[in-house]
C-alpha cells in the first residue's frame, strides 16, 4: 500500500515536472528572438562603445592605439563637455518644472468630458508625430529675424525690435526650449489623459458631495490617483532631456560658440565630424552611465511601489 502512494506521489510530481519543463521551453522559444534582437541593438553597441573608449581610433581600419583611460579623464575634465551637461540639466529642470505641469493642466482640462476632446487630443499630439528634422526645420525659419516670430510679434507691438532667438547665447537654450515643448508635450499629455481614465469618477463625486470643491478634489484626490502616470512622466522625461539631439542639431549645430551644445551634439561633433570616434565612443558610454545612475535607484526607489501594485514586481 505504501509503495503503491509513493508510486502515485512520483506519477504526480513527474506529471507536474513536465508541464513546467514544458511553459518554461515556450517561454525560452518567445523571448529568444526579443533576446537576440535587444542584444544586438542594445548591448552589443554598449559594449562595442565600451571596447572603443579605451582606443585613440578614427574609425578607419582596426583599433590598435590603446590610450587607457584618457579618453574618459579627457570627458570629465572638458569644460566644453561640463557646459554640454549644464544645457541637458537646464532642459531636465525646465522640463520638470514647466512643462510637465502644463501637460498636466491641459490633460485635466481635456481629459475629462469636455466637449470636442478628440479635436484638442489630435491637436496636442500631431506635434509629437512629426519628424524631428521637420520640426527642427520649420522652427528655424520661424525664428529667423526678418520672418516668422519677430514679424508676428512686430505686427502687434510697433516698437518690437527683431531678435535673434537663435543666435543670442542668452537665448537660444530657452527659444530651443519651446520647441521642445511644443513637439513633446502631447505626449505627456495623452500619458496623462490616460492615467486619468483609470481614476473611477465616483471617487471624485464623492469628495464633491462631502463640499471640497474643484481645486481641492483635484489636489487631494486626482493627483494623488495619478501618482503612477506623473511618475513615470517625470522618468520619460528626465532620460530624454539627458540625451537631446535631433531638433538641436538642425536648429543650431550646439551653437552658437556652443551655447546651445548638449551631450549628443558633443558627441556627434567630435565622433563623426571630427572622426575621433574612441573619444567619441567614451563621451556615448558617459551618457549611457548617466542615464543608467538615474534610471535603476528611480525605478528601485521611486516607481517600485508602482510595480508592486500593478502586479509586475
Amino acid at each position: 500500500m505504501q509503495a503503491k502512494a509513493l508510486a502515485t506521489s512520483r506519477a504526480i510530481s513527474s506529471a507536474r515536472v513536465r508541464p513546467d519543463r514544458r511553459r518554461i521551453a515556450t517561454a525560452v522559444l518567445f523571448l529568444l528572438p526579443a533576446f537576440v534582437i535587444y542584444s544586438l541593438l542594445v548591448l552589443f553597441p554598449v559594449v562595442q562603445a565600451a571596447y572603443y573608449g579605451f582606443y585613440k581610433w578614427n574609425g578607419l581600419g582596426p583599433a590598435t592605439d590603446n590610450v587607457g583611460w584618457d579618453n574618459f579623464n579627457r570627458v570629465l575634465h572638458d569644460s566644453n563637455f561640463q557646459t554640454a551637461l549644464r544645457h541637458n540639466v537646464l532642459i531636465l529642470v525646465l522640463s520638470l518644472l514647466v512643462q510637465l505641469p502644463l501637460a498636466l493642466s491641459l490633460a485635466l482640462i481635456v481629459g475629462r468630458q469636455m466637449r470636442g476632446r478628440a479635436v484638442f487630443r489630435t491637436i496636442f499630439f500631431l506635434p509629437y508625430v512629426l519628424s524631428e528634422v521637420v520640426a527642427g526645420v520649420v522652427w528655424r525659419f520661424l525664428y529667423q529675424p526678418d520672418s516668422g516670430l519677430n514679424q508676428l510679434i512686430g505686427n502687434v507691438y510697433a516698437d518690437w525690435r527683431p531678435r535673434s532667438w537663435l543666435g543670442d547665447t542668452n537665448l537660444v537654450m530657452y527659444s530651443l526650449f519651446v520647441v521642445i515643448t511644443w513637439k513633446y508635450i502631447g505626449f505627456h499629455i495623452i500619458l496623462y489623459m490616460a492615467g486619468l481614465q483609470n481614476i473611477p469618477r465616483e471617487l471624485e463625486e464623492a469628495a464633491a458631495l462631502d463640499g471640497a470643491g474643484p481645486l481641492r478634489v483635484i489636489r487631494d484626490v486626482t493627483i494623488p490617483l495619478l501618482g503612477p502616470t506623473v511618475r513615470l512622466s517625470a522618468f520619460l522625461s528626465v532620460l530624454g532631456s539627458l540625451q537631446f539631439f535631433d531638433v538641436i542639431w538642425v536648429m543650431t549645430t550646439g551653437g552658437p560658440v556652443g551655447a546651445s551644445e548638449t551631450m549628443a551634439t558633443y558627441m556627434y561633433r567630435f565622433g563623426f565630424q571630427r572622426f575621433q570616434l574612441g573619444y567619441g565612443a567614451a563621451v556615448s558610454l558617459v551618457i549611457f552611465l548617466l542615464c543608467l545612475a538615474f534610471a535603476l535607484p528611480y525605478q528601485r526607489l521611486v516607481m517600485r511601489r508602482d510595480y508592486e501594485y500593478s502586479g509586475t514586481a
